[in-house]
């Protein structure tokens, strides 16, 4: 820490020299604003990249460039800028003394402008001979030691643009992140959905069942809260005729943090009139497809080390019973283990679920499901036929009004998305709210959301309706175990360090 608080006495000690020529020269700022570069590292090695040392020698071409210093050592110098990397070369032949001078002031982690031409090593290493630099950003604070770069976690998310600049890695997580979701857009924009944005904050909150953030608003004097899910806003946008629609939206749950879990997350939803979930089923394997070929040049990636994962093959599909028969196996489940409750509570004991507080077909059912199916459904999974106990808000299927029209796709043994055909019946979907309400605990924000219901009784054309994981979807494509690696900023416990 000693050293550390020296060096960065003597780098506040340089700009402080800095300054004073600053005010000398008239500039009154040693941060100047007015170079501009003409090129980025990748776009110069995809210019001369190919061409041989004496092509460049002949060409003279002249360029400037901007980026982070993160070598130096005597005339040499390599610089970052969000492209890449580049090499600088200062010689007596080209450059002033009095540059010569000043870049022995210069620190790893300074920002630079740069002046030069273009050449070629004899490694085949394109670099700029400098004719004139200028420093924009006196770095004061010393980067990481390259060679151990930034090992604690802590510090990595805590302190995201450190680990921007050191680590080349995350740059590239992040890369796939943007394109995620800008090819999300493309693909949902060809097929005509439209783009909207529905409110963040909430009168009451509604769309999943989730213990939500709550705030207070001065002007009306009300409680207000973070949306957990824009399900019933997006929906009542479908009775108002808007027929594809999509949002890319920030959702908030006031829950537990874990590697799949952050309280703010990122989610797409999307509602389609006239369509049902097997219209869904089929519109999401396509995109999936499309945006895992768009973001990676191929539908081919690894989960893990060893899990092999193409995505060009189709997806599986398998009712929520007949996964428990294929996946439950070691237990030796069979279709009569699943016929009512007494049976499934027999088939929780043989296999020690604790069944207590369960009394409820449905519920059991998918508690069940989750323990012994979900990590296994590593291959793209759609789990179809779900307990109306456990889908408030789907269709039910007109032969067997216990079951409903919903899936959930499931990929590396975790839950990607949930879609179902709409409930756009207003008095069935008023029975369920009552009954949530019956059933919620003292401590539970359950609300009856009477403008939902109004606007139902308008008439909601049949519609089917999905939300997708953006970020869990990040995560398997960047092939991350952790939801804050796909996260510029995860949310984190106080800590003072």
């Amino acid at each position: 820490m000693i050293i550390k608080n020296y060096l960065i006495k003597e780098r506040v000690n340089k700009l402080k020299v800095l300054m004073e020529k600053a005010k000398k020269n008239g500039t009154r700022s040693a941060f100047p604003n007015d170079f501009r570069r003409a090129s980025i590292s990748s776009n110069l090695k995809k210019q001369f990249g190919k061409k041989k040392k004496e092509e460049l020698v002949k060409l003279k071409y002249t360029t400037s460039v901007a980026g982070r210093i993160m070598r130096k050592r005597g005339p040499f110098i390599v610089i970052q800028d969000a492209s890449g990397h580049i090499q600088l070369y200062i010689t007596k032949k080209i450059s002033s003394n009095e540059l010569h001078k000043t870049i022995k002031d210069w620190d790893i982690g300074d920002i630079i402008g740069v002046i030069g031409v273009i050449n070629k090593s004899k490694t085949g290493e394109l670099y700029l001979i400098v004719k004139e630099a200028f420093i924009l950003v006196k770095n004061i604070r010393p980067l990481p030691n390259k060679f151990h770069g930034i090992k604690d976690p802590e510090i990595r998310y805590r302190r995201r643009y450190l680990d921007l600049i050191m680590n080349k890695e995350v740059r590239k997580i992040f890369k796939i992140r943007t394109c995620v979701i800008s090819s999300v857009r493309k693909f949902l924009k060809e097929l005509d959905f439209m783009e909207v944005e529905t409110p963040i904050l909430h009168s009451i909150p509604g769309g999943a069942l989730a213990k939500p953030f709550v705030t207070y608003n001065n002007s009306l004097n009300i409680k207000m809260y973070l949306r957990i899910a824009p399900e019933l806003y997006l929906k009542r946008l479908v009775v108002g005729g808007l027929e594809r629609i999509f949002e890319i939206n920030k959702n908030f749950r006031n829950e537990g943090l874990s590697t799949w879990h952050n309280p703010e997350f990122t989610m797409l939803e999307f509602y389609w009139a006239f369509a049902n979930y097997k219209d869904l089923m089929e519109i999401t394997e396509n995109m999936i497809r499309f945006v895992v070929n768009e973001t990676l040049g191929t539908t081919k990636i690894k989960i893990g080390k060893k899990i092999n994962i193409d995505f060009s093959e189709p997806f599986e599909i398998l009712s929520m019973r007949e996964s428990l028969i294929k996946h439950g196996k070691n237990f030796s489940i069979i279709n009569s283990d699943l016929e009512n409750l007494e049976n499934l509570r027999f088939l929780s004991k043989r296999i020690g679920i604790i069944v207590d507080n369960y009394n409820n077909y449905g519920l059991l059912l998918n508690k069940i499901f989750e323990l012994i199916v979900e990590r296994k459904l590593i291959k793209p999974t759609f789990i179809t036929e779900y307990p109306i106990e456990v889908s408030p808000l789907a269709r039910c299927k007109d032969k067997n009004p216990k079951i409903t029209e919903r899936f959930e796709l499931f990929i590396g043994g975790r839950e990607i998305a949930n879609g179902f055909s709409e409930l756009n019946d207003y008095v069935e979907q008023s029975k369920r709210f009552k009954l949530q309400m019956n059933k919620k605990d003292i401590n539970d924000l359950i609300y009856y959301d009477n403008e939902y219901i109004r606007a139902l009784e308008y008439g909601m054309p049949p519609s089917a309706g999905q939300g997708i994981g953006i970020d869990r979807l990040i995560m398997i494509l960047a092939n991350k175990d952790s939801i804050r690696d796909v996260l510029f900023f995860p949310l984190m416990r106080s800590r003072i360090f």
